[in-house]
C-alpha cells in the first residue's frame, strides 16, 4: 500500500520533523511553511469525525490556509508573531497570530483524542471525542456550539470505521497515533511558549 494513502503516517512523520526543530539548538527556526504543511495533513481527520466536528473542521481548515498563505512572505513562527505584536494586531480577528492559536488547539484536540483512543477499549469514539472536546475546545465555546457538538457526538463513526477511512489496521494505527502524541506535545509546548514569552496568554 502506497504511503500517500496512509494519512496517519504522513501526519506523524511531519510532526516528527517539527519536533526535531523544536528540540534542536535553534528552536526559533520553526518555519511557517513546514508548520502549516504539517497542519494541513490533519485537516482530513476532522472530516472523518463527521458532523460533531464540522465546525472545528471548517474553522481549522480556514486558519491553516491563512498560515499557508502567510508562509509565502514570512519565514518563521517567531517572525510572524513579532509582526503582529509590532502592528498591534495580535488579538484582531483574522490575524496570523490569532489563527496560529486556533490551529494549535486543533493539533491539541487530535492529540488528546488519540491519547483517549489508546486507553479506551471498545469500538465507540464517543468517550474519547467527548473528553478531547471538553478538554481543548469547550472552554472557548459558547453554549450553542457546545450543545450542537454534544448532539453530533451520537453521529460519530465507530473506531473501526475511522480506521477504515484512514486506511489503517489497529496495530499500525496505534503506533502512528502514539508517534503523533509524542511528536506533537513539544510542538504544542513551543507554541505556548511563543505566546507566553510575549505575555500574550493562550486563553483567548
Amino acid at each position: 500500500m502506497a504511503d500517500n494513502h496512509k494519512p496517519l503516517r504522513k501526519i506523524s512523520e511531519a510532526f516528527k520533523e517539527l519536533e526535531a526543530t523544536v528540540n534542536s539548538q535553534t528552536p526559533d527556526d520553526v518555519k511557517v511553511a513546514s508548520f502549516s504543511r504539517a497542519c494541513t495533513l490533519i485537516s482530513p481527520l476532522f472530516g472523518c469525525l463527521g458532523i460533531a466536528f464540522k465546525f472545528a473542521e471548517m474553522d481549522y481548515v480556514a486558519k491553516v490556509n491563512d498560515l499557508v498563505e502567510a508562509s509565502k512572505s514570512i519565514g518563521t513562527l517567531q517572525d510572524m508573531i513579532e509582526r503582529d505584536v509590532e502592528a498591534n494586531t495580535v488579538k484582531k480577528g483574522g490575524s496570523h497570530t490569532r489563527n496560529l492559536l486556533r490551529v494549535k488547539r486543533g493539533i491539541d484536540m487530535i492529540k488528546v483524542l488519540f491519547e483517549q483512543m489508546l486507553v479506551t477499549g471498545g469500538n465507540s469514539l464517543k468517550d474519547p471525542a467527548s473528553k478531547a472536546y471538553a478538554q481543548v475546545f469547550a472552554p472557548h465555546h459558547g453554549w450553542a456550539i457546545r450543545k450542537a457538538v454534544a448532539a453530533g457526538m451520537y453521529a460519530l463513526p465507530t473506531k473501526a470505521q475511522l480506521l477504515q477511512k484512514l486506511n489503517e489496521d489497529e496495530p499500525s494505527a496505534r503506533i502512528q497515533m502514539q508517534s503523533y502524541i509524542n511528536a506533537s506535545a513539544p510542538v504544542i509546548l513551543y507554541i505556548d511558549k511563543l505566546f507566553l514569552s510575549r505575555e500574550l496568554g493562550v486563553d483567548w
